[in-house]
């Protein structure tokens, strides 16, 4: 399976992903696409990963300007450079992936959409976050920050 996903460091949430069927750039456009949609992406926003073709490639570049955002890849074999993504991804496989048989690709992709949507981002608590999930923090940041302006 093909899938790539932006996660927002503050609240762990993913907000945006894609499961294609290749590994063409259409890929990762269509991630921070996603990802845009569904937050204000804040000028400056990083979006770091590995160094995948798709992921430096010069067509990418623009899309990331044209949303703001700037890339940064980690250093090839070091895990740690992309520590948030290699930690949902190890969730994600444990969690889901390794325990389901998934007889068809769509059935698989139903699946993860609501792992994601659903289960990672607003049901399962986060150490990191204090035992909170993703969607709490992001509404406690929100309130807090409506009530401050």
């Amino acid at each position: 399976m093909i899938w790539r996903f932006v996660g927002v460091t503050h609240t762990k949430a993913v907000i945006g992903w894609s499961m294609p069927e290749h590994m063409r750039t259409d890929l990762i456009y269509d991630t921070i696409t996603m990802a845009a949609g569904n937050v204000e992406l804040q000028p400056g926003a990083v979006f770091h990963s590995d160094r995948g073709t798709q992921c430096t490639s010069i067509q990418f570049a623009a899309h990331l300007t044209k949303h703001g955002t700037t890339g940064a890849t980690g250093r090839t074999g070091v895990c740690w450079d992309n520590a948030m993504a290699e930690s949902f991804f190890a969730a994600l496989k444990n969690e889901l992936i390794y325990r389901t048989a998934f007889p068809t690709r769509e059935t698989a992709r139903r699946a993860i959409a609501e792992y994601i949507e659903v289960f990672y981002d607003r049901i399962r608590p986060h150490s990191g976050l204090g035992y909170r999930t993703p969607h709490e923090v992001a509404t406690e940041y929100r309130k807090n920050h409506s009530l401050a302006a």
